[in-house]
């Protein structure tokens, strides 16, 4: 199993697919956590500005890209 510290190495190393391949696996559980905490904020009574606020980005952009998963 390969874990962030592994992936930190082979880029030194210069293992480009390897490092390539820890951006893809870094992206996908970035996505995931985002999808959980916009989820529990929702719950918590946070609005889509609130949460667009933290993660800096648009309320717009946060709620067309989360609104689907919200009874998910």
């Amino acid at each position: 199993m390969t874990t962030p510290r592994t992936w930190l190495a082979a880029a030194e190393a210069g293992e480009t697919a390897e490092a390539l391949r820890a951006i893809a696996n870094l992206r996908k559980l970035i996505n995931e956590l985002e999808v959980i905490h916009v989820r529990n904020a929702r719950s918590q009574g946070w609005s889509w500005g609130e949460i667009a606020e933290e993660l800096g980005v648009s309320k717009q952009a946060v709620h067309r890209k989360h609104a689907k998963h919200r009874n998910a």
